[in-house]
């Protein structure tokens, strides 16, 4: 009889399992999902109740092949992918490929990867969560819906290979709302008055001027500002009120996944996805010198529950670290918010005794930087609160008054250890002493200065990483484990950038998202997508059947996607109104989308064949750019050899022959399409160029040279920049077929160096 079988979805996993168990077990892998919907087909028979059609991804079957030789004829397998919805819907196809008359499947979820937490859940295994499972299948559904019949509307109408998205859309509606928020805002000028004062003896002070008769002040501009400083200068300012409190500050709960990667975002500079992948690294296990551990809890959770162990565990530690003042009696538990699933523990260290400072040398520097803020975060929560002494001044002047406030730390409690990145400008904590001289009231004080300072009103900032995981979250827009996922999914689909650390939407992401809103309104809706996740989580709870939910949405989105495949206005064809009148004809400037992206064109078109690349300025508002011509260095007409020149062109730029009009020659600046860096160099002998992505005239990708036409070397499959380490060759190629997957190998006929 073969051992039992523990299945789990990572190889790291693999190997932090079989050295808490020995030989106890066989453990193998599923490398992630092992069945997922046809790529090329709905996969989705409506008319049967939404039944999927599951099938096993391409070079999957190599890995389906290791379980079952694994399995053997034991009878008991344990699946263990990671515990939640995505987990689950592993663990049961894997059952499914696994299943065989006798054996018994026992589901097995490991929260944390320690010897105790693996020991303990197998000793305490579940039945196959199918409720879970059924929401997990339920979202896949709904995205495939939405996905795969508005996106062949979208290549219609747009341009062809762009997607749509049931969540992703809405963050890109959010950005570009964002967007023209800021192109409409109107800044309004406003003033202050800033009063340097002394007491009887230094330091000076400062103290704004805040109210006037009893009313809070308005300085709208200069002139209001100058008379009001020149009736200051003649006041006397005299310490009318002295108020002091102190308050208590409690530290923040452990982490939950959205503050994870808000705070790493801020405070360590780590994009969402490479928190996550960090995060899964410390929880899949770190080897400490010989033994591997799991060094957090579960990273995916929107609960901020910890265990009373864990707690008691944090509290030893700070009293012998800090002392009993530190400590708190009870440990501290944190309430969940109302939309909360309370599956999982907070994000934590598996032993606060596992110290940063001890785990150092055997973490990299990005795996550090995330644990200890872990580590400081969780240890911080279960200490005592700080005392913070404020003290807040209000002095007359007049008929004016002024105020003055000052914080100092009385007692820092768990500040010793932990402060959050500041949310509004990403700076590390907060500016705690910010001390006042010792007054008395009625205390006279002595006028040092007065400085009026203008302002202007700012527009509602762009979205950052972090402050767009926070407006997800708040909406209820996605779930801990999607966020990461939104965030590169919406910039590798080109309808968002990056720029400076904040959200810009591209002017492709402006007219996907109009094109949306206006045919699927409650599809792009920010209440719609919330209350449908709840719903989902209904279904994970049973409270709500998979089938009602697909249907509810169904019957409204079948009517949007007929009405939308027959009224949406196309912009291959009439393109999108702008205002913009032609400066040849006077009839309207539309943007249409071709190769290179929009471009404005007169819709008079072809008896007006006026085009231009256009810009948008700082309101939004469409600026034509016109085209220019430089020489193009070294570049002769093949038909007259004249000079050739650089035009720009509604696809672009192009070579064009200076002795236009009598020769038209032209071409492509990039033969065989535009041109994606590789950045590995080109094999063949003698040359120095580079091999880059290029798209041939059908569309197929391949790899060139970039010294074509100089050198003709190209490559169907990508380079990888390494030699092989079996012939010496000094490149390999990556290639992925139905059989093998994807898999590295060597290029060189007859030497069949290959690895996964």
């Amino acid at each position: 009889m073969s051992k039992p079988l523990i299945v789990v979805e990572s190889p790291t996993k693999v190997k932090t399992i079989k050295k808490y168990l020995g030989d106890k077990y066989n453990v193998a892998s599923t490398v992630g999902h092992i069945k997922d919907l046809p790529e090329k087909e709905l996969g989705i028979d409506v008319e049967k109740g939404f039944s999927p059609k599951y099938v096993t991804i391409p070079g999957k079957q190599k890995v389906i092949k290791a379980l079952k030789d694994a399995a053997g004829n034991a009878d008991d397998v344990y699946l263990a992918p990671d515990p939640d919805r995505e987990g689950e819907a592993i663990a049961w196809h894997a059952a499914d490929v696994l299943k065989k008359k006798g054996r018994n499947f026992h589901r097995v979820l490991f929260h944390e990867l320690t010897k105790n937490g693996v020991n303990q859940a197998l000793a305490s295994p579940e039945a196959l969560n199918e409720s879970r499972y059924k929401a997990q299948q339920t979202r896949r559904i709904l995205d495939r819906l939405v996905g795969y019949q508005i996106s062949p509307i979208l290549w219609k109408k747009v341009k062809y290979g762009l997607s749509a998205g049931r969540v992703q859309s809405v963050a890109v509606r959010m950005i570009c709302e964002r967007e023209r928020a800021i192109q409409a805002f109107e800044p309004e000028e406003y003033w202050s008055i800033t009063a340097t004062l002394q007491g009887e003896n230094p330091p000076s002070f400062e103290a704004r001027l805040a109210r006037y008769k009893g009313k809070k002040v308005s300085i709208p501009d200069k002139e209001t500002a100058m008379k009001m400083r020149g009736e200051l200068a003649g006041s006397e300012f005299v310490v009318d009120k002295i108020t002091r409190k102190t308050v208590r500050r409690r530290p923040y709960p452990p982490f939950t996944t959205s503050k994870l990667q808000q705070e790493a975002i801020r405070r360590l500079r780590f994009s969402a996805k490479k928190t996550m992948t960090v995060a899964q690294q410390l929880y899949e296990g770190i080897d400490l010198g010989g033994e591997t551990v799991g060094l957090i809890t579960y990273m995916r959770t929107d609960s901020t529950r910890i265990s009373a162990e864990a707690a008691n565990e944090a509290r030893d530690l700070i009293n012998a670290r800090h002392g009993r003042d530190y400590s708190l009696e009870k440990p501290r538990f944190f309430s969940n918010k109302n939309r909360a699933q309370d599956a999982h523990e907070a994000i934590r260290p598996t032993s606060v005794n596992n110290t940063p400072e001890k785990v150092r040398p055997y973490l990299s520097k990005d795996q550090f930087a995330l644990y200890q803020l872990i580590w400081q975060r969780f240890v911080a929560s279960q200490m005592a609160e700080a005392l913070i002494d404020q003290k807040n001044i209000t002095i007359s002047a007049g008929d004016y008054r002024l105020t003055a406030s000052g914080s100092t730390v009385k007692f820092p409690g768990f500040l010793a250890l932990y402060q959050a990145a500041d949310e509004s400008d990403g700076s590390e904590g907060k500016k705690q002493d910010t001390s006042l001289p010792e007054l008395s009231e009625k205390q006279k004080l002595k006028l040092l200065g007065l400085e009026p300072r203008q302002h202007f009103t700012t527009p509602p900032p762009r979205f950052s990483e972090a402050t767009l995981v926070k407006e997800l979250e708040e909406n209820g827009i996605g779930r801990p484990s999607t966020y990461a996922t939104i965030l590169s999914t919406i910039r590798d689909k080109g309808y968002v950038e990056l720029i400076k650390g904040y959200f810009h939407p591209t002017e492709l992401g402006f007219i996907i998202t109009d094109l949306l809103v206006e045919n699927f309104p409650d599809i792009l809706n920010v209440d719609f997508t919330a209350r449908l996740e709840n719903d989902l989580d209904k279904v994970e709870s049973d409270e709500q059947e998979a089938i009602e939910l697909l249907t509810r949405f169904y019957d409204l989105f079948e009517q949007r996607v007929i009405a939308a495949a027959e009224k949406m206005l196309s912009v291959k064809g009439l393109g999108l109104p702008t205002g913009y009148k032609c400066p040849l004809c006077g009839r309207e400037a539309r943007i249409k989308v071709g190769k290179n992206g929009p471009f404005l064109a007169c819709e008079g078109y072809p008896d007006c064949t006026w085009s231009r690349n256009y810009i948008r300025n700082e309101k939004g508002e469409i600026e034509p750019v016109e085209p220019t011509e430089e020489a193009a260095e070294g570049e002769v007409c093949e038909k007259c050899r004249r000079p050739m020149v650089v035009k720009q062109g509604r696809y672009g730029e192009f070579l064009a022959c200076s002795g236009y009009p009598e020769c038209k020659h032209t071409r492509s600046i990039n033969p065989g399409g535009e041109a994606k860096s590789t950045g590995v160099p080109c094999p063949a002998p003698g040359c120095d160029g580079e091999l880059l992505e290029r798209q041939s005239r059908r569309g197929k990708v391949f790899y060139g040279c970039s010294r074509y036409p100089d050198c003709k070397f190209a490559l169907w499959d990508k380079p990888v920049d390494r030699k092989c380490p079996k012939c010496g060759a000094p490149y390999l190629i990556e290639k992925e077929t139905k059989k093998e997957g994807l898999v590295v190998k060597c290029a060189q006929k007859g030497c069949g160096y290959r690895e996964e």
